[in-house]
């Protein structure tokens, strides 16, 4: 009998069952959760992985800029919409770079690549403020650099077609403007925290292959839904790099909302997903 039971055991823990998904699903068996981390943490700055990471973001956002610039000047130079690529392809080019860039980048530096969701990162205390800035200074510095490279291919069709630098939309207010950016944002941190989750990688090992594919697919329906309102930011890092390489009235006019916006909308989505979601803040009271 002590036998059969110790079989029992050992096909019990060689065959579990399904694991169960929704609130079933939610236990500490599976997942601890992990400590916020430090404000500051002067340690990263001896590491090679610290560097190795801000490197990774900037080459990162300098390809991004590169491939997505280059298709919004392709689709303003072409006689006619039938002649581009269109207003959708834009958006494919900006879903599809993030997608290919996320997947190549998520295990140096967390496939960042825009300072928005660096910020969001930072209030959910995913990563220090030392890295955080580091961080935002190199997207800024990549950004600029994949700007330049465009100008540099094209430099007279550059400046004659706005070098896809972002401004509000003729008959839109910079209201409209702000708050396109703050939900557009909104929409792409929350799906960064969604599919990042570290509880729902625990419970379902699919989750991190995957992350990349929704975090692109926001970033494609955000461009659908307000290239005709702001030409679509919310990255500041890829507004700040076409404007300083454009440099001209327009890339500055409205230059703010292009920051202002996507950290609000970050901010709120950070806080949604923490507070209501996750529910952290009353986990920690129990």
């Amino acid at each position: 009998m002590e036998g059969k039971e110790e079989d029992v055991k050992l096909g019990a823990n060689k065959f579990p069952e399904r694991q169960p998904i929704g609130t079933s699903a939610q236990t500490d068996k599976d997942y601890k959760e992990p400590p916020p981390a430090p404000l500051f943490e002067p340690g990263e700055l001896k590491s090679w992985s610290f560097w190795r990471a801000g490197i990774a973001e900037f080459m990162a956002t300098f390809l991004f800029l590169y491939i997505t610039v280059l298709t919004v000047m392709g689709v303003s130079r072409a006689p006619n919409k039938c002649a581009s690529v269109g207003v959708q392809g834009i958006a494919w080019a900006f879903g599809g770079t993030i997608f290919a860039l996320v997947y190549c980048t998520a295990g140096v530096s967390g496939g960042h690549i825009n300072p928005a969701v660096t910020f969001g990162l930072f209030l959910a205390r995913k990563l220090s403020l030392t890295r955080s800035v580091f961080y935002i200074i190199m997207q800024s510095l990549g950004a600029m650099a994949g700007a330049g490279v465009v100008k540099g291919f094209q430099p007279k069709q550059y400046e004659l077609l706005g070098g896809g630098a972002n401004a509000v939309n003729h008959g839109y207010t910079k209201g409209d403007g702000l708050g396109a950016e703050i939900v557009g944002t909104f929409v792409l941190v929350y799906t960064v925290f969604s599919a990042t989750d570290a509880k729902r990688n625990a419970r379902d090992s699919h989750v991190p292959i995957l992350a990349p594919l929704p975090i692109g697919f926001a970033v494609f329906l955000v461009h659908l839904a307000t290239i005709p309102i702001t030409g679509t930011g919310i990255n500041p890092a890829r507004s700040l790099g076409a404007a300083i390489i454009y440099n001209k009235g327009h890339a500055w006019d409205d230059h703010w909302i292009f920051w202002v916006g996507p950290f609000i909308g970050a901010a709120l989505a950070a806080l949604y997903h923490q507070i209501v979601i996750r529910a952290i803040p009353f986990k920690a009271r129990d």
